[in-house]
């Protein structure tokens, strides 16, 4: 499949308006999915200077030819300077002469860096912290950007298909998440989204359990995480399975999750707060009885980062828009019996959503 390419050029001005209606001169970029997000460039080390006539990243020598090259690609409204710290610090100088209020990314800065900041990149300018306003312009996706995540759910969705006859066969947990990470790689993913949660037996009543060597066994329910990263861009999918006949309690909890995870799908709409969408999942398990049990939030906006913005919780303020990707993913844990969730990751729309992860939610095999 060929992908539409990617435009960041539009990305500058959005931010630059974003900025004025702080009343903010320029803003030091910081954060590495940021700075992908604006330039294209995907390496360890780059920040991005934003100004009103300005977009320079800043890198060092491994990454000039890379840089430069990712910029052109994107057709990002960015230069590169290459050079060392005192480069980087003369050339920002340079840069925002004329500006007074600068911003910088609050959630990323630490104490030490913004010292840093304050005695030698921005002497005598009024630095002000910022949250999450790179984020919120990431929120909406574009064409481009919906490909990619709609194909590293294709390429999960499949890779699932293929590796899931070996919860029959005995496999430890380990054994089935690298199975099912190295099939997502030869379908042509970069790696797993984030790390694949494989969770059998007991082991299901911890939501984020990292893999173990304990083998998947006849009577097992078992919680499967996972997602596939391609061109930067992650998808985010859980399904649940029954190695063999379910008991009469894993059979409640899985109806009562999958009922749950159908309603707040349901609620998902542009212009709904995300709390409605939690409700919906939450309200739906509480009045179950297994309200207590629902230990996490319902979901999270996927994209260049696996959480990012939207959030979907109870006393979330934050509020649906059209093209943006979130999770609906209840669950409920009990402990030391196991546990059940159900994800998906959907596309918002003005009249609802509709789903990018497609696997089947039968838990049977």
């Amino acid at each position: 499949m060929v992908l539409p390419p990617i435009t960041a050029a539009s990305r500058g001005t959005k931010l630059r308006a974003a900025l004025a209606g702080q009343h903010l001169d320029a803003m030091i970029v910081t954060d590495l999915s940021n700075v992908r997000y604006l330039t294209g460039y995907s390496g360890s080390n780059g920040t991005v200077i934003i100004t009103v006539d300005e977009m320079v990243l800043l890198t060092d020598g491994r990454y000039a030819e890379q840089s430069v090259q990712q910029i052109d690609e994107y057709h990002a409204d960015a230069t590169v300077c290459v050079g060392n710290r005192q480069a980087h610090i003369d050339r920002v100088v340079e840069l925002t002469k004329a500006c007074t209020r600068i911003a910088f990314e609050e959630g990323d800065v630490t104490v030490s860096r913004h010292k840093d900041l304050v005695a030698a990149w921005f002497i005598d300018k009024e630095l002000v912290g910022v949250d999450s306003v790179v984020e919120s312009l990431r929120g909406i996706k574009d064409h481009a950007e919906l490909a990619r995540i709609e194909m590293a759910a294709r390429i999960a969705d499949e890779a699932l298909y293929a590796v899931r006859p070996l919860l029959l066969n005995e496999a430890t947990e380990q054994e089935f998440a690298h199975a099912l990470e190295n099939e997502m790689r030869r379908r042509g993913a970069q790696g797993p989204a984030f790390e694949t949660i494989v969770a059998s037996g007991p082991n299901g009543a911890k939501a984020h359990h990292e893999p173990s060597t304990r083998v998947i066994t006849r009577g097992d329910l078992v919680v499967i995480d996972f997602g596939a990263l391609v061109e930067g861009y992650r998808s985010d999918i859980t399904r649940t399975f029954s190695i063999g006949p379910m008991s009469e309690l894993q059979q409640t909890i899985f109806d009562v999750v999958h009922q749950a995870q159908a309603l707040g799908v349901q609620a998902v709409r542009s212009g709904v707060e995300t709390k409605v969408v939690d409700a919906a999942c939450r309200d739906s398990i509480t009045a179950a009885g297994y309200g207590e049990y629902f230990t996490h939030g319902t979901g999270h906006g996927v994209g260049l980062d696996i959480h990012e913005l939207p959030r979907v919780g109870a006393s979330v303020p934050d509020t649906l828009a059209t093209r943006q990707v979130v999770t609906v993913e209840p669950g409920v844990y009990l402990p030391g019996v196991g546990g059940v969730r159900i994800e998906d990751s959907v596309v918002v729309t003005a009249d609802g959503c509709r789903p990018v992860t497609l696997f089947p939610k039968d838990p049977e095999l």
